[in-house]
């Protein structure tokens, strides 16, 4: 079997070292992706799922629990985390691989015997993982009010009005159902900010209120639009977060 892994890392060295080690420890592995935020992950996971896929925790847009919740359950998951040793028991816990930061070649050594030897991914219940370590993760920082900018007026928008924040050139679209305003907080950083139980990310431009779709439509192609209450366009579903609406 022809292993294939994805590796998702926003700080540049660490990523490029994690993937010297892996060439040396396990020359027959091919990375097919590396990946800087968790929404490239993502996406590129769903364009090409691997066997084994290296998600650091902490990342922009979305951080490697998310992602490995979102994606298809394809893969065998490592988490690369910093996070004491109250948070790994929950790994653990989880059936979960985990490797420290700073990697030590030992301790992946033992991560790539494991891999080797599974050869096929785990059966994990990620939201238990993930309600696991609720307690230990330094608590998600959600937002009550948007300030936005409407012309040279500036608003105060709250966040239970929004129905979906879209990217526009170097701003990124704040909308409610009477008007729509601009920001200069690109998605990838909102995405931390928001509760991910009321927004979802479907398309790499835009985050929808999910109580505020109407329906999901596919065109002659099959791709899907999310159609919203009170708004007349639709927004595009890109593949990556398509598998969100499959029981819908």
């Amino acid at each position: 079997m022809t292993f294939t892994a994805l590796i998702a890392e926003d700080e540049a060295p660490q990523r490029q070292e994690l993937r010297a080690m892996l060439a040396e420890l396990w020359p027959e592995l091919t990375v097919i992706a590396e990946c800087e935020d968790g929404l490239d992950a993502l996406e590129a996971w769903s364009a090409r799922p691997p066997n084994v896929a290296f998600l650091d925790i902490r990342m922009p847009g979305l951080s490697g629990l998310e992602v490995a919740r979102q994606a298809p359950e394809t893969a065998q998951v490592v988490f690369v985390t910093a996070y004491d040793e109250f948070a790994i028991k929950a790994f653990e816990a989880g059936a979960i691989d985990y490797l420290l930061k700073p990697i030590r070649a030992d301790r992946l050594a033992e991560t790539v015997a494991r891999l080797r030897a599974r050869r096929t991914a785990p059966r994990i219940n990620m939201a238990a993982l993930a309600e696991a370590l609720a307690g230990q993760l330094a608590p998600k920082r959600t937002i009550s009010w948007i300030t936005a900018s409407v012309g040279e007026v500036v608003k105060m928008i709250a966040i239970d009005d929004v129905l979906f924040f879209q990217s526009e050139d170097k701003y990124t679209r704040v909308a409610t159902a009477s008007e729509s305003a601009h920001i200069r907080t690109p998605l990838k950083d909102l995405t931390a900010q928001l509760d991910p139980e009321v927004f979802w990310r479907v398309h790499r431009n835009a985050i929808v209120r999910v109580a505020a779709i109407r329906q999901i439509k596919p065109d002659e192609d099959g791709r899907l639009s999310v159609w919203l209450k009170g708004v007349a366009q639709p927004l595009r579903v890109s593949d990556a977060f398509r598998h969100r609406f499959r029981a819908m």
